[in-house]
C-alpha cells in the first residue's frame, strides 16, 4: 500500500492546536514571548507532551532538553523518520516560526491514527530546545550539540542577559533528560517553517520545496574612541566611535548589494557608550550578519568588510577590534529527501518552486547527521520574528499536507 493523494492532514485540528499554543507566553501585540526555558516554555513543552501522549507517543528526552515523541513503527530494526521544528520564541515572535513545524509533525501522527496506517519505520516529533537562540546565544544550540557542533558542556554555559545559564534553567524547569546528545540515529529528518521571507507569497506559490540553506558568518565589531562633550567639542578634534560605525553600517549594505541577488548583510545588535544625548560616543560594539549560499562569497565579503573598516577606522583615528562570534557552512539538503518533498507537492497537486533558506534552522545542523530536508509555507508580506507574524490556514494545511506525505512515504506504508 502506499500513499495516494486523498491522504490529507485534518487542517483545522492543525490549526486549533497553533491557536492554543499561541495562547501560551502572549506577546503584546498579538504574538508571542516564549522565550526559551523560561515558565512559559515549560508550559508550552507539557501541552505538547500531553497531546503526543494522547496521540499514543512515547516521550523521550535528552540531556539538551530535546523533546522526542515517539509513534512505533512495525519493524523494531528500522530508524525512526523524524520532523519537526522549535516551540521557542523570539521576544516580540509570532505564532507560527518554529511552532508549526513540531504541530505539523504532531498532525501527521494524529491522522495516521485516524486513518490506521502503520508504518514500517517509527516516527518521531521533535521540539529542539533554544533554536531561536535570543535568550542564549548563539543559535540553534541544542541541534548543534546533537550534530556534534557544540560540546555539551560549552552549551550549559551559554548565558543570558541576567547572567543565568542555560544548563541551570534547563534544570530549573525540569527538563534535563538522561539520553546523551546524538545518540539517536535516525533514518531521514523533516522540517516544516514558515518561509520568513517574500519569494512565496510574491509567486502566489503554496509551497517551497528547500533545496539550500544559507551559510551564515556573524562578526562583532568594537570601535574604541574618545568621549567628548557634543557642544564643545570641535568637529576637526572628534574620535567619534558612532561616526565609525554609521560608516561601516553602510559599507555592509554595499558589499551585500555588489553580491546580488542571493547576498544579504546588515548590521543588528549594536551598544553604544556611554549612550548619553551630549556625550559623543567614545566606544561601539555592535554585530554584523552576512549571508549567501556560496562560502567563497562569504569569505569574500568578511574580507572586504575586515578591509574596508580599517580604513574607515584610520580615517577617524579609532581603535577597532572585529571578532567571529557565530556561523555555519552554507547547506546542502539530501537529494533523496528533497525529491520527497517536491513530489508530495506534485501528488497533492500543489504550485511549488525551489528555494534556498535565508535562515538558520534545525535542519541545517541536522544535515550533517542525517538525510534531510525542509518545507516551507508563504508568510504573509514575508515578515517574521515579529508579532505581526501572519499565516493563512490554507498555507498551514498545504505545508502540513506536503510533510505529512514526504515523511509517510518516507516511513513506507504497511498493508
Amino acid at each position: 500500500m502506499g500513499i495516494s493523494s486523498n491522504m490529507k492532514v485534518n487542517g483545522q485540528r492543525l490549526w486549533d492546536s497553533l491557536m492554543a499554543m499561541a495562547e501560551i507566553g502572549p506577546g503584546v501585540a498579538g504574538g508571542n514571548n516564549r522565550q526559551t526555558l523560561t515558565d512559559d516554555d515549560a508550559t508550552g513543552r507539557a501541552l505538547f507532551q500531553q497531546w503526543c501522549e494522547e496521540a499514543g507517543c512515547t516521550m523521550g528526552l535528552d540531556k539538551m532538553g530535546t523533546m522526542f515523541a515517539r509513534r512505533e513503527g512495525t519493524d523494531p530494526d528500522a530508524l525512526p523518520v523524524y520532523v519537526g521544528s522549535h516551540l521557542d520564541t523570539q521576544p516580540t515572535g509570532g505564532k507560527y516560526d518554529g511552532v508549526l513545524g513540531v504541530l505539523g509533525g504532531l498532525e501527521i501522527v494524529r491522522q495516521l491514527n485516524d486513518l490506521n496506517i502503520k508504518t514500517k519505520h517509527p516516527i518521531v516529533v521533535t521540539n529542539w530546545t533554544n533554536e531561536e537562540g535570543t535568550r542564549f546565544a548563539p543559535a540553534m544550540v541544542a541541534s548543534g550539540v546533537f550534530a556534534g557542533v557544540h560540546t555539551l558542556d560549552w552549551a550549559y554555559d551559554r548565558r543570558d542577559a541576567d547572567d543565568l545559564t542555560l544548563g541551570g534553567e534547563l534544570e530549573r524547569i525540569g527538563y534535563v533528560g538522561d539520553e546523551e546528545v546524538g545518540a539517536r540515529k535516525m533514518h531521514a529528518f523533516f522540517e516544516l517553517h514558515i518561509e520568513q521571507g517574500p519569494i512565496l507569497e510574491a509567486e502566489n506559490k503554496d509551497v517551497g520545496v528547500v533545496t539550500h540553506g544559507q551559510g551564515l558568518n556573524w562578526l562583532q565589531v568594537t570601535l574604541t574612541g574618545k568621549e567628548s562633550h557634543t557642544g564643545s567639542t570641535p568637529m576637526p578634534m572628534r574620535v567619534n566611535a558612532g561616526l565609525g560605525m554609521a560608516r561601516i553600517t553602510t559599507l555592509v549594505n554595499d558589499i551585500a548589494l555588489s553580491h546580488a541577488p542571493n547576498a544579504v548583510g546588515a548590521v543588528g545588535h549594536c551598544d553604544v557608550y556611554p549612550n548619553s544625548r551630549n556625550i559623543i560616543p567614545g566606544k561601539v560594539v555592535f554585530t554584523i550578519d552576512f549571508r549567501h549560499p556560496d562560502k567563497a562569497v562569504i569569505s569574500d565579503m568578511e574580507a572586504k568588510l575586515r578591509a574596508g573598516a580599517k580604513d574607515i577606522a584610520d580615517e577617524i583615528g579609532l581603535g577597532m577590534e572585529i571578532e567571529q562570534v557565530g556561523g555555519f557552512d552554507p547547506v546542502k539538503f539530501d537529494e533523496g529527501c528533497v525529491t520527497a518533498v517536491r513530489n508530495a507537492a506534485e501528488r497533492l497537486g500543489y504550485s511549488h518552486q525551489n528555494l534556498v533558506s535565508g535562515a538558520g534552522h534545525d535542519a541545517c545542523w541536522i544535515n550533517r547527521v542525517a538525510p534531510t530536508a525542509m518545507v516551507m509555507c508563504p508568510c504573509v508580506d514575508g515578515l517574521s520574528h515579529n508579532e505581526a507574524e501572519e499565516i493563512t490556514p490554507e498555507w498551514a494545511t498545504a505545508g502540513a499536507n506536503v510533510l505529512f506525505h514526504a515523511v509517510v512515504e518516507t516511513a513506507v506504508i504497511v498493508d
